[in-house]
């Protein structure tokens, strides 16, 4: 067996005689090495390679044996090395040492079959093998490493089933309430809990196709309020309104009256009673940068709660009847809540859930309806004036506004609303208004162009006394003009 180090001698076959010239070669017979640890009693000489050859060597007394089997340990870490023991014998290489004196010793393993000398001999012939003081510790060390890395891998995998056990626990414990709290008075959650329930979704069904929009019960039998473009195809007849409550349930509506100019309309749902209803809030009220809900069924999505603000207020804004003419306008309230398709007609609510506009109109940088989307520029009619068509419209079917009594110019290039014609008997000719006049202010409210001037008198009430700013078309002649607007 060769040593650590690689440096021993090639053993040469049994039959070949050893080199007289060289004294620290032996003939010793190749054995397969065995695979087992060697014991205490195949320690049997311990040899000093540097020994002179001539010296006779005297083997151990069997108690001399015993004690170097059992210091075998203290010989390997303190180099205790028996004293010299004249016999020619191989060395097989020098090994490196663990201790400071064991740098070239060696251990012999004796065998049944090793041919020695007759002054060398021991009392029973035995087979050796030589195997360096160092490759001994070797053995141990790796068995003592072997060992170690078998319960180091029995601990890392130990560990490896703990973690995995504790995530496992983790997973499966019972969630937390404690952080769980009621909804603090004022928020999105709470004024989406409250208004929920008196929101609906809508469905008109008609030969050509479906439209689809949202809605808000204003009466426990089932009045609800919602865009006159949702629900106008209901009104030629040959069409079902559904009509989905929050709670799921799916119900027949029919349409009761709606106005193109204003994009009012009224339906109600049949044979119910005790139905929650939507409260209303002052729309005249409100505030840029106040907090707002918006709530509807975007895309058929029905109960999408979404929350901005009030991003401006009066905006002139076209919302459903004619593509042309001042009656399709409206003086709407702009928000950045995300309003889409489908919201049109819900309600959008103030932080106490209260009705101030219904959603109607969004802005979109798309050309095609089908493709667009929330850019953040969303438009609600305000509460008031929406409350006010509805009250006409389950009334009496139609839907009447306060007039100033002119015509307007909406091809001039001045900055305001330009009169082209005085209505005979009228409210302005009573107040003394003339065809080319300029209107820049209607009350607080600053007057850029027709439209503007249009959705203002229009958001007024009925009979309401109104001041004007008038300049003549040049900007001069600045005046101030009170103007009762007619009645009902």
């Amino acid at each position: 067996m060769n040593s650590e180090n690689n440096n021993s001698s090639t053993p040469s076959n049994p039959s070949t005689p050893s080199n007289p010239a060289d004294p620290h070669t032996e003939q010793i017979p190749a054995q397969p090495e065995s695979p087992q640890h060697a014991s205490t009693a195949d320690f049997q000489q311990v040899r000093n390679p540097y020994a002179h050859p001539s010296t006779p060597s005297t083997p151990f007394a069997p108690e001399t044996q015993s004690a170097a089997a059992a210091g075998a340990s203290e010989q390997q870490w303190e180099g205790a090395v028996p004293g010299p023991v004249p016999v020619p014998g191989s060395v097989t290489g020098a090994s490196e040492g663990v201790g400071s004196q064991q740098e070239h010793s060696t251990v012999t393993l004796l065998g049944p079959s090793e041919e020695l000398n007759a002054a060398q001999q021991p009392a029973a012939p035995k087979k050796s093998r030589t195997v360096p003081l160092t490759g001994a510790i070797a053995l141990a060390l790796v068995a003592a490493i072997g060992s170690g890395t078998l319960t180091g891998v029995y601990a890392s995998r130990n560990q490896e089933v703990t973690s995995t056990s504790a995530v496992l626990e983790q997973l499966r414990t019972p969630v937390s309430n404690e952080g769980a709290t009621v909804a603090a008075a004022g928020s999105v959650e709470q004024v989406a809990a409250a208004v929920l329930p008196s929101v609906v979704s809508i469905q008109v069904s008609t030969r050509t196709g479906v439209s689809e929009g949202s809605g808000s019960i204003i009466s426990s039998d089932g009045y609800v309020l919602t865009n006159n473009h949702v629900v106008s195809a209901a009104a030629e007849g040959a069409s079902q309104v559904v009509v989905t409550l929050n709670d799921g349930r799916e119900l027949l509506a029919d349409f009761v009256a709606g106005d193109g100019n204003t994009d009012v309309a009224v339906i109600k749902i049949r044979d119910v009673a005790d139905l929650p209803v939507m409260s209303f809030g002052d729309s005249s009220s409100l505030q840029v940068g106040q907090e707002v809900v918006a709530i509807g069924s975007p895309l058929g999505l029905s109960a999408t709660v979404t929350s901005g603000i009030v991003s401006a207020m009066n905006r002139p804004v076209r919302a459903g009847g004619s593509n042309t003419g001042e009656s399709t306008l409206i003086d709407a309230i702009q928000t950045d809540a995300a309003i889409n398709p489908g919201n049109s007609g819900g309600p959008l609510v103030d932080m106490n859930g209260n009705l101030v506009g219904m959603n109607s109109v969004i802005a979109s940088l798309s050309s095609g309806s089908d493709s667009s989307g929330s850019i953040g520029l969303g438009f609600a009619i305000p509460a008031n004036f929406a409350r006010r068509v509805a009250d006409q419209l389950i009334a009496t079917g139609q839907v009447t506004h306060p007039m100033l009594g002119v015509q307007l110019n909406p091809n001039s290039n001045v900055r305001g609303a330009m009169i082209s014609e005085v209505t005979p008997g009228g409210p302005s000719e009573a107040a003394g208004l003339q065809a080319g006049d300029v209107v820049t202010r209607i009350n607080d409210r600053s007057i850029d162009s027709t439209d503007a001037l249009i959705a203002a008198v229009r958001s007024s009430e009925f009979g309401q006394t109104v001041t004007l700013v008038v300049e003549d078309a040049n900007g001069g002649n600045s005046r101030e003009v009170q103007v009762t607007l007619t009645g009902e």
